[in-house]
C-alpha cells in the first residue's frame, strides 16, 4: 500500500478559526442574491493549526521544509482530512517553493497552479492565496496558503521556480486582485484590460450591473427573475 493510500488520522488540532457568519447562499446583502437561498445562515469556519506529531510523512516533510527554509516562514501547519496545508509568511513564499522543488527528500516537482480566496472579514489576511503541489518522485501531495490584506495585496510570484505557473497568476490576479510580484506580464487573462474590479471577490456585486457584450446589452441578474 503507497502513503498516499494510508492517510493519517487527523491529530487533535487547536481551536477552529470562526471567520464570518454568513447570510445568504453567497454572503450578498439586500437583493442581490438571486439564488432562492437568501435566508440561508451559516458559520464559515477554517480548522486551527494542528499540533506535532502530524502522522504518516508529514512529521518529516515539514521538520526537513523547516531546516533548509527560514525561521518562522511556516506559519501554521493544518492537517485536516488526511490533507497537509502549510501556512507561509508571504516574503518566504519563494524560498520555500524552491526548496520543495529541488532538495531530494521534498522533490515536489510539479504545481498545478494557485486560486485565490477573499475573506472579507479576517482582517489582515482577507485575500489568499492557495498553491497545490505533487511529488511524482514519492507520490506525495501538498498545499501551501499565503495571505496578504486588502490594502496590500501583494505576493511575490513563483513562476521563476515553477514556470506554468504564469497563466494561474494572472487568472487569480484577474479575479481576485492579488498582485503577483515579479510575475512577467502581470494581465488580465479572462476579462478585458479595462474591466472595473475584480468579479470573484466577495465585496463585487452580484446583479445591479449592465454588462456589454459586443455591443448587446444583458441585464441586471435581479432584473430578470425574482423569487417570492
Amino acid at each position: 500500500m503507497s502513503e498516499s493510500e494510508n492517510l493519517p488520522a487527523t491529530p487533535e488540532a487547536s481551536a477552529p478559526e470562526v471567520i464570518e457568519q454568513r447570510e445568504g447562499m453567497f454572503g450578498v446583502q439586500g437583493t442581490g442574491d438571486t439564488s432562492g437561498f437568501g435566508g440561508l445562515k451559516r458559520t464559515v469556519v477554517l480548522p486551527g493549526a494542528t499540533p506535532k506529531p502530524y502522522g504518516s510523512w508529514f512529521d518529516g516533510a515539514v521538520d526537513r521544509l523547516e531546516g533548509l527554509t527560514s525561521a518562522g516562514a511556516i506559519e501554521k501547519v493544518v492537517v485536516d482530512r488526511g490533507e497537509l496545508t502549510l501556512h507561509i509568511k508571504r516574503e518566504n513564499l519563494v524560498e520555500v517553493c524552491q526548496q520543495l522543488r529541488d532538495d531530494e527528500a521534498l522533490r515536489f516537482e510539479f504545481c498545478s497552479g494557485v486560486s485565490g480566496v477573499h475573506y472579507p472579514h479576517e482582517t489582515g489576511r482577507e485575500l489568499h492565496a492557495v498553491y497545490h503541489f505533487l511529488s511524482i518522485t514519492h507520490n506525495r501531495r501538498i498545499r501551501l496558503e499565503v495571505s496578504a490584506p486588502e490594502g496590500d495585496p501583494h505576493i511575490p510570484s513563483v513562476v521563476p521556480v515553477y514556470p506554468a505557473n504564469d497563466w494561474h497568476e494572472r487568472e487569480t490576479w484577474d479575479m481576485f486582485g492579488i498582485i503577483f510580484d515579479g510575475h512577467p506580464a502581470l494581465t488580465r487573462v479572462l476579462m478585458p484590460d479595462d474591466w472595473p474590479g475584480h468579479p470573484q471577490r466577495k465585496d463585487y456585486p452580484l446583479g445591479g450591473i449592465d454588462v456589454e457584450y459586443k455591443g448587446a446589452v444583458i441585464p441586471p441578474p435581479d432584473t430578470r427573475r425574482s423569487y417570492n
